[in-house]
């Protein structure tokens, strides 16, 4: 699943094809909406909110998506040919750019003024203008007993960590994914360097956490089970941690460990 970041960049890349300008397509392809018609309708602003993208109008509509795992957006010149049609769930055009979206797992229409139906329980947004360190350490610290790795990925908590994130957050901080969220000595350090880390590669692809931009070289731990660590050169191990993968270094990050391990 796309990550914070990433979907912050879309959500810029939107918002330049759209806002302010007037609509003269929307096909919306998905049987729930399928008779919509925002044409002739002006795009206001997109946003991200953690993982959810927010296109409103000015009409007072939000039109809400998210990518899950398999969706993204492209833009395009808006007379491109469209490719992989059968993918398409969403078509937004003006004059002169158009946006596709492609298997994108949220497709829906509703008025902004009811916007916190869909992020409401969202937690501070990391890349958005209500990040709160403390408010995200509070959330956090309210389940004390629970696996740091489980709590990170909470969008409850904060919002906009990912599977890629949470591995190398825990990895940088010597935290085991199994820890208890109250043993860990500094969350507000974990939270400040989550933010940092996403801050850094909002306008880039690729989430990069080394510092190096090489091919091969980008993570310190993540999809890197059985390759030896970049510090220690003890070996990465994966491991299920709720319905994700998580990967750690049972030297770098002492402590908990799974079940059975």
């Amino acid at each position: 699943m796309p990550e914070g970041d990433v979907v912050w960049y879309t959500a810029s890349r939107l918002h330049q094809a759209l806002a302010g300008r007037t609509l003269t397509r929307s096909d919306f392809r998905v049987p729930r909406l399928a008779t919509a018609d925002l044409v002739g309708d002006v795009v206001t602003e997109t946003v991200s909110r953690g993982k959810h993208l927010l296109t409103r109008t000015e009409s007072g509509l939000t039109i809400h998506t998210h990518l899950k795992m398999d969706g993204s957006w492209r833009v395009r010149p808006a007379a491109e040919p469209i490719r992989d049609s059968h993918r398409i769930r969403l078509l937004l055009a003006n004059d002169h750019w158009q946006a596709i979206g492609y298997q994108l797992g949220v497709v829906e229409l509703l008025r902004t003024i009811e916007e916190d139906r869909v992020t409401g329980r969202l937690g501070p947004d990391l890349l958005g203008p209500d990040w709160d360190s403390s408010e995200a350490v509070r959330r956090l610290s309210a389940e004390p007993d629970r696996p740091i790795g489980e709590a990170l990925l909470d969008q409850k908590s904060l919002a906009g960590i990912g599977n890629v994130y949470k591995a190398e957050l825990l990895f940088l901080r010597g935290l085991s994914p199994w820890q208890p969220v109250g043993a860990v000595p500094d969350l507000g350090a974990l939270a400040d360097l989550a933010k940092r880390l996403l801050e850094a590669n909002k306008e880039r692809q690729g989430h990069i956490t080394t510092g190096s931009m090489r091919r091969g070289e980008e993570n310190w731990v993540y999809g890197r089970s059985g390759r030896p660590c970049r510090r220690c050169g003890t070996l990465i191990r994966s491991a299920g941690q709720q319905d994700r993968v998580t990967f750690w270094c049972p030297s770098c990050q002492p402590g908990e460990a799974p079940s059975g391990r």
